[in-house]
């Protein structure tokens, strides 16, 4: 296979002619009885029945866009099984539903809860640190189960985990960002709090570049709107406008309908008449989160302003669910307090509603509610990606006010169904609320706009169709994977457990130390022994003789990009297969010769697949703007630096992570029963996730940021004697234990 070949995963998704929808029927998609498509969504809560829509800042529509998704996705003649990846949860303060390791979504689509990380229920920003651990889950979920043909990540912390996946299996990879990280932050900064509060809170640097590795991955980026394409994914370095589709989201149309002639008053309206004098007046209806970013306040004090909107209608505002006001997070809790002041400060009280809780049912019940009565829908937020409230309350028959920004834009271009507001203008909010009260015939206008905009527009079996198309295309371009061949004409022996470490600076350094680990190794047959290391193959297995090393069962060389077995130092074939994808050495270096502080590295320590500098860090770029400058210049490539000083680039698969977990899939071994050590930036791949990491005493700086992650044992003693000292601190020669599973 040459660096040229499309392969599976990573691919630029290059597609000059789409095809039309009819020629599904001839599509690859038939083949071998359908498709399997798994679907990751990480953080939140989700469940199948009654999801906790509203529950708190991470359990809001993106929920619901997933399981829609996968059961639209399960109903195609083209697609065998559809799974939804999430993360299993067992914590007495939510429902023990989201323990239970399965769900049946619909016929050939389930809910998958994979455990991994603490088993307590965590804000998203506190996922970060068991991405890896994810990773290593679903490995062993997908050996199980068998792989999928596409894999699709939802938000920044299951693209950074898709995409993992995919380059690892080598099967292709879809992303939806749903909402972006460089947009938060530009939204928050310059506001009273510091930009190092902001790091802290949200995990900017984090989320950047895990947005920035999905979006590099992706053959296909889902967004729901032109504007995510052209003002906000603009703005991340991987943006490449072939790969993006706009397929908006759809909406269930057997649920969100207008009302019939056997429909009846809800249950809900006796919630809502325990706030309001005069119930049956038409309702200004609002329905999020409570966040910063849906703008909440500001509709009430547009409403306590204007006399006319307290004549014409009553404001009821459903803000997610509550059972104590004092347990929410700070900042919806903020938001709460602040409208209910709002609500003291006009003397709205028997004029605005704010129910504590409300159900799924409810939901499309309120809408029709407020259409009976004439009422409008208001989405006053200040951004707003999509907005799938807009399309339920459409769907409905209920007029709508919308925010200017994102989503909004284009539903109401295609539906034609309300109007759009400065989300901080007072006075357009007011006239655009009092224009959909009071004009009787304009009324009747947007409705049955809506009504018919969203089938024709919003309907999921549409999404699906031009889903389904896209995929097509990327699919026929997707050779294969090579891991996917389960050959055993040859097995590594049959191990109890497997230590791995690295070699310069890891083992070398301490005479005595390593005499010891020698003997250690020598002795215990049960144990394999494997050498990670950046040296050519030559030059490392010079190194182990000198050294006087057992024989290495496995040696993964050049960077993670090598990997040889045994005596005979057996190439495996399925990883060589797959590590030259989209490698254009020769670029590369045209690129990055000419730079300043760039010093090409002997050629004793170049190979096939890696290319080598020292740099002087005090005049070359930093190593983010190095990665630009290979983007700018259309070169995929992996970028590390060890020890300060020596930077490897190497293919995009390429990296001690991959390899190492490669051949965990390949040989079957579990991580907790292998020990990886290292000492600098080239090792960090391998010494995240479920195996049991050492970083030795005499480590470089560039692994300090893994101190917060679990697994990941910072030894005192150096060289050789620090990994020993880890295989103690596991227990790994008896009973293993980790005492570091989890961190705080």
């Amino acid at each position: 296979m040459t660096s040229e070949t499309i392969t599976s995963t990573d691919q630029t998704f290059l597609n000059p002619e789409k095809k039309s929808d009819s020629s599904l029927n001839m599509s690859i998609l038939q083949k071998d009885g359908g498709i399997k498509i798994t679907l990751i969504s990480l953080h939140g809560l989700i469940r199948v029945d009654h999801p906790e829509l509203g529950r708190d800042a991470d359990t809001g529509g993106q929920v619901k866009y997933v399981l829609e998704l996968a059961k639209e996705m399960a109903a195609q003649p083209h697609v065998r099984e559809v799974e939804l990846l999430t993360r299993q949860i067992i914590d007495g303060k939510v429902d023990a539903d989201y323990g239970q390791l399965e769900e049946q979504i619909c016929d050939n689509a389930k809910l998958i809860r994979i455990p991994f990380g603490p088993k307590r229920y965590l804000a998203k920003e506190k996922l970060w640190p068991y991405i890896e651990m994810f990773v290593d889950q679903a490995l062993v979920h997908f050996r199980r189960k068998g792989l999928p043909d596409i894999i699709h990540g939802h938000y920044a912390d299951a693209g950074a985990a898709g995409a993992q996946l995919a380059r690892l299996l080598h099967v292709p990879f879809i992303f939806t960002g749903h909402s972006l990280g460089r947009v938060k932050q530009q939204r928050l900064s310059g506001r009273k709090a510091s930009n190092e509060a902001l790091e802290k809170k949200y995990e900017f640097t984090t989320r950047l570049e895990a947005e920035e590795f999905a979006l590099e991955t992706a053959a296909m980026v889902v967004t729901s709107t032109s504007q995510e394409v052209e003002q906000q994914y603009e703005l991340y370095d991987h943006y490449d406008p072939s790969r993006m589709e706009v397929i908006p989201p759809g909406v269930d149309l057997s649920c969100f309908s207008p009302a019939d002639e056997q429909w009846q008053r809800p249950a809900i309206a006796t919630e809502l008449g325990r706030f309001l004098t005069h119930p049956d007046k038409p309702m200004i209806l609002t329905m999020a989160r409570p966040d910063e970013r849906k703008n909440l306040p500001k509709l009430v004090e547009v409403y306590g302003n204007s006399e006319q909107l307290q004549d014409a209608a009553n404001l009821v505002m459903v803000m997610g669910s509550r059972d104590d006001l004092r347990q929410l997070p700070k900042a919806q809790r903020q938001v709460i307090e602040d409208v209910m002041y709002l609500i003291d400060k006009y003397n709205l009280y028997g004029k605005v509603a704010y129910p504590k809780s409300n159900s799924t049912e409810d939901v499309p019940e309120l809408y029709r509610l407020a259409a009976t009565q004439r009422g409008v829908f208001i989405n006053p937020a200040l951004t707003e990606p999509f907005g799938l409230t807009l399309l339920e309350a459409g769907a409905t028959g209920l007029p709508i006010v919308a925010t200017h920004d994102g989503g909004p834009r284009d539903i109401i271009a295609n539906c034609g169904n309300g109007l759009l507001v400065d989300p901080l203008d007072d006075d357009a909010i007011e006239k655009a609320l009092l224009r959909a009260l009071t004009d009787d015939e304009q009324w009747n206008e947007w409705s049955e706009a809506g009504i018919t905009g969203t089938r024709k527009h919003y309907a999921w079996s549409n999404h699906a169709t031009r889903y389904l198309r896209d995929l097509d295309d990327i699919l026929e371009k997707s050779p294969q994977p090579a891991i996917a061949e389960r050959t055993r004409t040859r097995r590594l022996p049959e191990f109890d457990r497997l230590i791995i470490t690295d070699l310069d600076n890891t083992l070398t350094g301490d005479p005595v130390a390593l005499a010891e680990f020698n003997e250690l190794i020598r002795e215990r047959d049960d144990i394999g022994f494997g050498i990670a290391t950046g040296r050519r193959l030559d030059s490392a297995m010079q190194l182990i003789e000198e050294l006087g090393l057992p024989q290495p069962d496995l040696i993964d060389t050049d960077a993670g990009t090598q990997l040889n077995y045994g005596e005979k130092l057996t190439p495996d074939v399925s990883w060589r297969k797959q590590i030259g994808y989209a490698w254009k050495p020769v670029e590369i270096r045209q690129t990055l010769n000419s730079l300043p502080g760039f010093f090409a590295q002997p050629e004793a320590n170049q190979s096939e697949y890696k290319i080598s500098y020292e740099i002087d860090t005090s005049v070359a770029p930093s190593i983010s703007e190095i990665r630009r400058k290979l983007r700018q210049a259309g070169l995929r490539a992996t970028v590390m630096l060890s020890l300060g000083m020596y930077l490897d680039i190497i293919p995009v698969r390429g990296g001690s992570g991959g390899s190492i977990r490669h051949l965990l899939w390949k040989w079957g071994f579990s991580p907790e029963n292998v020990l990886v050590a290292g000492d600098s930036g080239n090792d960090a791949g391998m010494l995240l996730g479920r195996t049991l990491g050492v970083v030795v005493g005499n480590y470089a700086p560039e692994l300090n940021r893994l101190r917060k992650r679990p697994r990941v044992y910072f030894a005192e003693g150096t060289h050789a004697r620090g990994v020993l000292e880890g295989i103690n601190y596991y227990n790994f020669l008896g009973n293993i234990v980790i005492p570091n599973d989890q961190i705080e």
